[in-house]
Parts: C-alpha cells; structure tokens; sequence
C-alpha cells in the first residue's frame, strides 16, 4: 500500500493557524450556536489554529477573555447572543485589553451592528453562513498585521 511519503506534494504550504516560531495561534470563540461555535473549531484547526475556549454568551467571553488573557491571539465573536450581546462584550474586553483582537461574526442584514462594532474596535468581521474560505481569509488577515 502506498503511503503519504510516495506522493510528494505539489503545493504543500504551512497552515495559516501557526506563528512563525510554529505554535498555534490561541483563539476564543463566543457564539451562543453550538453549531456555528462547532463549525467556526472545525475551520481553526483544520489550518492549526487552537481554540483555547468556547462559550455560549458574551458574559462568558467576556470572563474567559479575562481569565485566558494574554494566551488568548484573536477572539470570534457573535453580535447577537443571550445575557450579554457581541457588542457590550466588545466594548468590555476593549476596556480591559485595547490591544485585543476580536472578529465579530454576523447574521446578514446586521449592517448596523457591524458598522458600530468597528468603530467600538473591532478588526473584521464574518457574515453567516460561514463560508470556509472567507472566515480564513479574515483572521488571518487581522492576525498578519
């Protein structure tokens, strides 16, 4: 049986989740949907990236960006969730690190949401559905700089 060493890959390139000194990028995803929370793990680290921590609502990000803080390299965050919404966790974990780097991830037709979420220091953000490509595409853009 052949095995991977018999076919040298033609476009082999280094997982967009890993630094230059080869650890994983640390990230924290908060999504009250398990679903997009398991979908948006199963992207990372297909590419090397560690989700550190999940949570359920913005007042758990929030707490667990306190906690984890400064392991944490980029946090996912849902603008629309129980208990605390995106935007208030936004504003909080701003106030607690301005050096943060958070995504905000929105359903369609949230312009507004968005928009403000920007100004209030977010650094990207991602439309539902997740489109695989998009969601890298973005990270590893607020990473890169």
């Amino acid at each position: 049986m052949k095995t991977k060493q018999d076919f040298p890959a033609i476009n082999e390139r280094a997982p967009e989740g890993l630094k230059e000194d080869g650890t994983s990028y640390k990230v924290l995803v908060v999504d009250d949907s398990m679903f997009v929370a398991k979908q948006i793990g199963q992207i990372l680290t297909s590419e090397g990236y560690e989700v550190v921590a999940t949570a359920a609502d913005g007042k758990e990000g929030l707490d667990k960006y306190k906690e984890l803080c400064p392991q944490v390299d980029l946090v996912t965050m849902d603008i629309t969730m129980p208990k605390m919404d995106g935007i208030t966790a936004l504003e909080q974990i701003m106030a607690f690190d301005k050096n943060a780097k958070v995504v905000m991830i929105s359903a369609l037709g949230k312009e507004e949401l968005v928009k403000k979420s920007l100004l209030l220091g977010a650094k990207n953000y991602i439309v539902k559905p997740l489109d695989r490509k998009k969601v890298l595409e973005r990270i590893n853009s607020v990473l890169s700089r």
